[in-house]
């Protein structure tokens, strides 16, 4: 019995996604234990219905780390698709899914003004998307002010807030984005060409990959998958507001990393950011439940997304 509990670790830290879907399942084992109502459909739940979130903008945060880059702009995008999108959609269409088009449209080019930055100017993508990100901040003061911005936009609304068959329609999405991103990283050749351009980008230039075309494509996902996680959020929220998308970057990147995937690019899947985002959001309760204030509460979870990532794993030797 011992033996055989000791190959199922060893298989684990062998397994960055296994092991981080283990720490979830023994974190909510563990509060479920001890902590009232926390083991409660209705609050695992909600749980999901927030991870969600996290790994929709992580989904496209996956595919520009595994290329070897990095997307800090995800979090003013969601704040421009979360502002821009109650303005934007026309009244004369009841559905609300011109709204959500012309959203998701602006998201993407975002995403593709990232990608030709890094990829014509020859900006380091770090350089170009935060570069965006305080652009996008300045832009969304002039346009929105201080104020926040209702939506009564029915699609949003039903996505922020149906539960089919009882489960939260953000969580429905949620799957489908999960499946897409997984079959493009292990089933197409364009998941091929980002793995290699992040194990070893000169290679994949001599091999003849088309790394402006790889860059232009991988970033406007991003920004698409950061643009539907700003569409949900709005859906959620009712409204939105100039630093609405903030709290979702830096999780974004954790998430990322928590699940498995190297932050030097290469190396990893998002089979393992999924539970990453779902461990991010349990901590973060947890956190809120011993009513630390707010201070204290960004020291806990800073330290703990450290401990879980050493714990995790993570880095191989270059």
């Amino acid at each position: 019995m011992e033996q055989k509990a000791v190959s199922i670790l060893k298989t684990a830290l062998r397994n960055p996604p296994l092991l981080t879907l283990l720490l979830v399942a023994l974190v909510w084992l563990a509060a479920s234990l001890t902590l009232r109502g926390f083991g409660a459909y209705g609050h695992l739940r909600y749980l999901l219905e927030l991870s969600a979130v996290i790994g929709i903008v992580a989904a496209g945060q996956t595919l520009v780390i595994l290329m070897g880059g990095i997307d800090l702009s995800v979090g003013a995008i969601i704040t421009v698709t979360a502002i821009l999108l109650p303005l934007l959609s026309p009244s004369a269409d009841p559905t609300g899914l011109s709204g959500l088009a012309i959203a998701l449209a602006i998201a993407t080019g975002i995403g593709f003004l990232n990608g030709a930055g890094a990829a014509y100017l020859r900006v380091p993508p770090i350089i170009m998307t935060l570069a965006m990100a305080t652009f996008l901040q300045g832009l969304l003061v002039i346009v929105a002010g201080g104020s926040a911005v209702s939506v009564t936009n029915a699609a949003v609304l039903w996505l922020g807030q149906a539960r089919p068959l009882g489960v939260p329609s953000g969580v429905m999405l949620w799957i489908a984005v999960s499946a897409v991103v997984l079959v493009i990283i292990h089933r197409t050749p364009l998941g091929a060409r980002l793995l290699a351009l992040g194990a070893n980008p000169l290679a994949s230039r001599l091999s003849g990959i088309n790394v402006t075309r790889s860059m232009l494509v991988l970033y406007a996902m991003s920004g698409f998958f950061a643009g539907l996680a700003g569409i949900l959020i709005l859906g959620m929220n009712r409204q939105g507001y100039v630093g609405i998308g903030e709290p979702y970057l830096l999780t974004s990147i954790a998430a990322v990393v928590l699940g498995g995937t190297s932050i030097l690019g290469g190396r990893g899947t998002y089979a393992g950011t999924i539970p990453g985002a779902i461990l991010l959001v349990t901590t973060t309760a947890l956190i809120t439940v011993v009513n630390a204030s707010p201070g204290w509460r960004s020291i806990m979870f800073g330290s703990l997304i450290l401990a879980l990532l050493l714990i995790s794993g993570r880095e191989g030797r270059r």
